[in-house]
């Protein structure tokens, strides 16, 4: 039988259940009926879903008219870039969606979903501008302000990078797009819960977030949608969520994203020092431990949650496997690991090689985490790394002997 401590690293690609949202789905699950129908069972859902929205408004800073929940933070992105390609369809000229002919702008750094959305755009003839970064993953302001134009239609920006953690100034973004009259998304996915997000503070017009990233339930997100602006259904089909989202609401999920959301009002606050800290003490054992490494991301307006670490000579994917072994769980800063030999697109975006790109991992931190957890995968990724960095010397002294 092994015998290892299991220490969980990845948080930014999901989040175990917290127990109370579990708590609160049990409750919910004898409440089947169809949110839209008009007896009892049916009223009764539609209640849940409606205190669910409120509870979540009220998070985020929204009125509960412009909270539209969805299947995910990738479907809540979609409906936002498909406004230009769904324009001038009989629903969009009603709703007085007219962006048909404009421009996006977005940014190298961007999550796939957002990515691919745009590629489609471009292969639809919008033009979509794709913005750099600096060697830290902050916004290229100086590039971002000269392809702002008149024709700007959206611009869509995520609020706090996944892979490296970097923190952007939306509410300073937001400002510039509106001033050239442009519409603004932000992808909030990795931002919502770790620190304060007001969508009327920071003006957005469209802002996604996911249930499963926040200690809900996977298969639930959300999208604010402020009043006024443009919009179109991505899912067609119903009148569910006021015409803006076909298909039966989600009862259960919904229920648990409120009250995930609940529990980040609570826990928030304490648990962003506490990650600060075990931040700190990683990083510094990590530094004081192994030669040749490279933090990536800003050092400071980034995830008090998230440390993405290259190491010189050393394989990412080697490197998770072998920290699997001990117990402990990371991602790659590579997209190997998604059946692709390409290195990181945000990393690459930075301007770091292709060799520190793909000896990358994230380590991403949660509210179970501990001072001891930390100091365990300090002493086992040093012992990993050695390990990692003597197999690659002999191959490679194999390879040219």
């Amino acid at each position: 039988m092994l015998n290892y401590r299991k220490v969980y690293l990845d948080h930014n690609s999901t989040t175990p259940i917290h127990p109370e949202v579990r708590k609160a789905m049990i409750a919910a699950m004898n409440t089947f009926g169809n949110p839209s129908s008009l007896h009892e069972f049916g009223r009764v859902a539609r209640s849940l879903v409606e205190k669910s929205r409120e509870k979540l408004a009220l998070f985020v800073g929204a009125d509960p008219k412009e909270i539209v929940f969805m299947g995910s933070g990738s479907e809540a992105n979609n409906t936002v870039l498909n406004l230009f390609s769904c324009a001038g369809f009989r629903k969009c000229e009603v709703l007085g969606c007219s962006l048909a002919k404009k421009e996006v702008i977005t940014t190298r750094i961007e999550h796939p979903c957002v990515l691919e959305s745009a590629a489609c755009l471009a292969e639809r003839g919008v033009v979509v501008h794709s913005i750099g970064v600096d060697q830290y993953g902050k916004i290229n302001l100086e590039e971002f302000k000269k392809r702002l134009s008149g024709d700007t239609g959206l611009v869509s920006i995520m609020a706090a990078n996944n892979e490296i953690g970097t923190i952007q100034d939306i509410k300073e973004l937001v400002k510039i797009a509106h001033g050239k009259g442009a519409l603004f998304h932000t992808d909030a996915v990795q931002a919502i819960g770790k620190f304060p997000m007001n969508v009327k503070d920071l003006d957005v017009d469209y802002l996604s977030l996911s249930g499963h990233k926040i200690y809900g339930p996977k298969g639930v997100g959300a999208l604010y949608v402020k009043k006024g602006v443009q919009f179109c259904p991505f899912i067609c089909g119903g009148h569910q969520e006021h015409g803006r989202r076909a298909g039966t609401e989600n009862t259960l999920g919904i229920v648990g994203l409120a009250k995930a959301i609940e529990m980040r009002e609570k826990e928030m606050a304490d648990e962003y020092e506490r990650m600060f800290k075990l931040k700190k003490l990683l990083k510094q054992g990590i530094e004081e431990n192994i030669p040749d490494i490279l933090f990536n991301g800003h050092p400071i307006e980034s995830l008090a949650s998230t440390l993405n670490v290259s190491f010189l000579g050393a394989e990412g994917e080697a490197i998770l496997l072998y920290l699997d072994l001990e117990g402990i769980a990371v991602s790659t800063g590579s997209a190997c690991a998604s059946s692709s030999l390409d290195p990181s697109h945000v990393l690459m975006a930075t301007g770091i090689s292709q060799e520190q790109a793909h000896g990358s991992i994230r380590m991403s931190m949660g509210r179970e985490t501990t001072k001891k957890d930390i100091n365990y995968v300090i002493k086992k990724l040093t012992k990993v790394i050695k390990h990692v960095r003597d197999i690659s010397t002999v191959v490679s002294g194999e390879k040219h002997g």
